[in-house]
């Protein structure tokens, strides 16, 4: 009797669980994820695995759960080099008085690709694997990730006045036809249309992103409800709530990526599932805030595809999607008057499923199925703050920190090793921060 001999693999990762969030709810212990050409081809147990493959690389975690990345769906992280210059102010005095005019001073394609690089450096240890970037100078947020091997929905922004980035509202879409153009096969890059919000937005430039965005079949990713001055805003300038005036102008469909949306009827919930709208929860930026509360159980419950973000670290003041998460997690049940809100697994599907469905990218990454990339997270489980460990997902989203997070790959490729960044200079990103700091500080005294 002949036996075949095992099939090769470029890598196989052992765990004493795996959470492939597809299907919901499920824990696989003792199993291993084997991995080709950066895919996923075979989640089975640790024992078959070893029979079956015949792997370049074996990485065993016996302690670990093996999630899918967490996708961060709301960032601006070159702002990461603002973390902490301007806390505990609303959102129009924090934004106006502070962020905007020290941003006026520093933009520019150095800031932004030095605070991209201090924030995936941030996210790589968080086991965050994939972000929605909404700022300005796309054509170097996208080189800046693409060169750290990192995944990426770019934004391509559209605002009403002249920025360091565009001085008119043609040139704001002749840069944004071009930075797509750029990028529109690549393999960890896309792109997405970032009107920053309802009230620096005019009909005639949303109404030139939907044909856009109709056209290249790309997202609209869209701070939309942020706060009740919003609201109040648009009621007096449009007559109509922000969600009503892009309704109308036709942007209120499957490629709306919707960030924030604390100020929500129960129509406008039923609205969001009828016309396939996605929606970005950051409930740590707007507690921080004070801009509301998402009703995130409820938009779950009537269907609409729920994604959890940071935001900037200017309003956080972190990238942690642990945190955020369990956050998140904790809010849904406050804000429901439901314990059973938002639940574990719904909160760990969110931070990863939910992301990759609302920017466009489920069908590559945000669980752990074959065929589909591996963006993977070791998450060590052996710690004494994790223990006694009754069940994994509830330890993962109410228990663990960032600091548990081991190892990171993505498309296969090992980003962290044993909490080491694989190819990132640690020292010297600090040393550019704190280069930052000195700049802005000087600004601000100035």
């Amino acid at each position: 009797m002949s036996h075949s001999p095992p099939d090769p693999c470029d890598l196989l990762i052992e765990a004493g669980y795996v959470v492939p969030v597809v299907p919901h709810g499920v824990v696989l212990e003792q199993h291993a994820v084997a991995i080709t050409g950066g895919r996923i081809v075979a989640i089975l147990p640790v024992a078959e695995a070893r029979t079956r493959f015949a792997p370049r690389e074996t990485v065993s975690r016996p302690e670990a759960a093996l999630i899918p990345g967490m996708v961060n769906a709301h960032t601006h992280n070159p702002m990461t080099l603002l973390r902490g210059v301007a806390d505990d102010l609303p959102l129009k005095v924090w934004l106006q008085e502070h962020i905007w005019p020290i941003e006026a001073a520093v933009i520019g394609p150095d800031f932004v690709a030095d605070g991209i690089t201090l924030a995936i450096a941030e996210m790589l240890r968080g086991g965050t694997t994939c972000v929605n970037e909404n700022y300005f100078f796309p054509d170097v947020q996208a080189a800046t990730y693409k060169r750290h091997g990192f995944r990426a929905r770019v934004g391509l922004p559209v605002i009403d006045f002249p920025t360091a980035w565009a001085a008119s509202d043609d040139e704001y879409f002749e840069k944004a036809g071009e930075v797509h153009d750029q990028w529109r096969d690549d393999a960890l890059i896309a792109t997405a249309f970032a009107p920053h919000a309802p009230y620096t937005v005019n009909d005639a430039n949303f109404e030139r992103v939907r044909m856009l965005s109709d056209q290249l079949d790309v997202p609209v990713h869209l701070h939309l409800h942020e706060t009740a001055q919003e609201v109040e805003q648009s009621l007096e300038k449009h007559g109509q709530r922000p969600i009503a005036r892009l309704d109308r102008l036709g942007l209120f469909n499957d490629r709306l990526i919707a960030i924030h949306m604390t100020q929500l009827t129960e129509a406008e919930i039923h609205l969001c599932a009828e016309r396939g709208v996605s929606v970005v929860h950051c409930p740590e930026s707007n507690l921080k805030l004070a801009s509301g509360f998402c009703p995130a159980c409820a938009l779950e419950r009537a269907g609409v595809t729920l994604a959890v973000g940071t935001d900037g670290c200017a309003s956080n003041n972190d990238l942690d999607m642990f945190s955020e998460t369990r956050t998140a997690a904790l809010l849904a049940k406050a804000v429901a008057q439901d314990a059973a809100a938002l639940d574990a697994f719904s909160a760990l599907r969110a931070a990863t499923l939910g992301g990759a469905k609302a920017i466009g990218f489920d069908d590559r990454i945000g669980s752990i199925e074959p065929g589909k990339h591996a963006d993977l997270v070791c998450v060590d489980l052996s710690a004494l703050e994790t223990q006694p460990l009754h069940h994994v997902v509830s330890q993962l989203i109410y228990a663990t920190g960032r600091q548990q997070v081991s190892d990171v790959w993505i498309a296969g490729k090992a980003k962290l090793r044993q909490r080491v960044l694989v190819d990132i200079d640690i020292d010297g990103v600090i040393a550019n921060a704190r280069q930052w700091r000195e700049r802005i500080a000087g600004i601000r005294l100035s």
